[in-house]
């Protein structure tokens, strides 16, 4: 049925000045690792971006890594790789969802972020879309990030005052404390 399927590849952005990007990988599984790690750095040296890597001892610590890095370090954006296989316990919905999640809310911070972390039932499913002549899925992220940064640097230009419907009312909503002398509840 998945070769049904349609896929629409987005071409990677043309991206002005530098670009640093740090992959954050969980090598647990080193050889799906290894897989994911190549095609990102081919993807990011397609698009003439630099690459740091770090590892991590599990998928449940590259969030973590990330949100770090983007507190204490210098990069445009960053690329998350690991893999989670199925196994017999709850761990796997824990650590697929709770990596995520912790991806998720920091992308919602801004940050620039390519989610490459496999959540697959078996390592056969693994190797196909960690190799870079497979599936590509460390590349996919890679190219994500990309994306992210071409689209932050886009926006990151206008002033607040310039952007679309800045210059619409918006309404003030205080639940508690107190705003010019007096207090909104």
């Amino acid at each position: 049925m998945a070769e049904l399927t349609e896929h629409t590849i987005l071409p990677l952005p043309t991206l002005e000045g530098p670009v640093r990007l740090l992959i954050v990988v969980a090598p647990y599984y080193r050889a799906v690792a290894d897989g994911l790690i190549a095609g990102a750095r081919a993807m990011a040296r397609q698009a003439g971006a630099s690459v740091d890597l770090v590892e991590v001892p599990g998928a449940l610590e590259i969030p973590a890594a990330i949100g770090m890095a983007g507190r204490m370090a210098a990069y445009d954006g960053y690329v998350a790789l690991g893999c989670v296989i199925r196994g017999e316990t709850t761990h796997y919905e824990t650590v697929c969802n709770d990596s995520a999640r912790g991806l998720m809310l920091l992308g919602l911070q801004g940050m620039c972020i390519g989610n490459g972390i496999l959540t697959v039932e078996n390592m056969g499913q693994a190797m196909v879309r960690a190799d870079p002549a497979g599936q590509d899925k460390g590349g996919g992220a890679a190219a994500a990030a990309l994306h992210l940064i071409a689209l932050g640097r886009r926006w990151g230009g206008q002033r607040r005052d310039e952007r679309p419907g800045a210059d619409q009312p918006r309404d003030l909503i205080r639940l508690a404390g107190e705003l010019d002398g007096g207090t909104i509840a």
